[in-house]
């Protein structure tokens, strides 16, 4: 059987096969609001694996957005194109069109596609190592990778993971780091103040 299931508009649960192409409103089963299925017929067919495009064989079936000539098999969940299977894109449990997994990859929204992830540890460890060649910056470095530490310590999995022995080295060197500029302002405050 296809995947993708016919929803209530109403309870969003979903609707039976029986529901499906008939002539009359039915009450839905779950929240009794009339409902009325108009399913396109390769919505109800098993979803053969591996099988190319088919043709359209009779008037009544609908047709593939990309290729007209080829029998729809499923809608794509994102913009509601019918699709062939040539066209299917099956991806983290939805079924895409080209158009919308492109969209998708290129705006960040598919998590199935990420192809690249921020090193938090890396950056934690760079703002409190880099900094001591420019032992003013750490005014400010120092601080930023504390905060960078603990915000994204128990972030989710990485591939590949993130190492919390990297985010503790950051805080103990941010925290020597933040105690020398205490130590420091300490010891000219008395050279100037307490002659």
């Amino acid at each position: 059987m296809n995947t993708q299931a016919t929803l209530c508009g109403q309870c969003q649960s979903s609707l039976p096969e029986s529901f499906y192409n008939q002539a009359g409103f039915l009450p839905c089963p779950h929240c009794e609001t009339p409902v009325r299925a108009l399913v396109f017929p390769a919505a109800s067919r098993p979803m053969p694996q591996g099988v190319l495009g088919e043709d359209i064989l009779t008037p009544d079936e609908a047709g593939c957005f990309y290729h007209p000539t080829k029998r729809a098999a499923i809608s794509c969940e994102a913009c509601g194109r019918f699709l062939c299977h040539l066209c299917d894109c099956a991806i983290g449990g939805q079924h895409l069109c080209p158009a919308c997994l492109e969209t998708g990859r290129t705006e960040g929204k598919l998590k199935a596609l990420e192809t690249s992830q921020l090193r938090w540890d890396n950056i934690a460890l760079a703002l409190a190592i880099v900094p001591l060649l420019f032992f003013y910056a750490t005014l400010i470095t120092a601080p930023a990778a504390i905060y960078l530490a603990i915000r994204h310590f128990n972030a989710p999995g990485r591939i590949p993971p993130l190492s919390k022995l990297r985010f503790v080295i950051a805080v103990v060197l941010s925290l020597l780091q933040i105690t020398g500029w205490l130590i420091g302002f300490v010891v000219i405050y008395y050279a100037i103040f307490r002659k």
